[in-house]
């Protein structure tokens, strides 16, 4: 897969990205790639945000994958930072073709230099699929999960 760039994303990639992010059942019901206007306005949020890192994947010149990944310090563990795993996707076309796993891999290494002891993701729990794929890359499913809609 030499043939894929993994890069900070620009604000150009915002129309691939959010079609990847809506491209699935759970997506179709949040996200609204008709109005770029709100993913515009967190875009320039986080690009102005030195810990985070929204990433893209690029084949021939086509947006094909995306994740972001937020460094976070803290306290617990000894005043460990660690790095949280966000809104991973790859292209439908590209499912299949170990792109995902690039990217994961990326989101690991490059925490690693960025001085993270703990790498953290979670996964919606109706994506069973998903929850395999981290499994084989070494993740365990160690937590539940809480949200609070505001």
């Amino acid at each position: 897969m030499s043939d894929i760039e993994i890069r900070r994303a620009t604000e150009a990639d915002l129309p691939a990205i959010v079609a990847m992010l809506a491209d699935d059942a759970l997506g179709a019901a949040r996200e609204s790639p008709d109005d770029l206007t709100p993913y515009r306005a967190a875009y320039e949020r986080l690009a102005a945000d030195p810990h985070q890192h929204l990433i893209v994947a690029v084949r021939e010149e086509r947006t094909v994958g995306t994740l972001q990944l937020t460094v976070v310090p803290g306290l617990s563990r000894r005043g460990a930072t660690r790095a949280i795993i966000e809104s991973v996707r790859v292209h439908t076309d590209e499912r299949g073709s170990g792109l995902g796993t690039q990217l994961i891999e990326w989101a690991v290494a490059e925490s690693r230099s960025l001085g993270c002891q703990l790498v953290q993701l979670t996964s919606d729990a109706t994506r069973i699929d998903a929850h395999r794929f981290y499994e084989r890359l070494g993740f365990e499913a160690s937590h539940l999960g809480f949200k609070l809609q505001l």
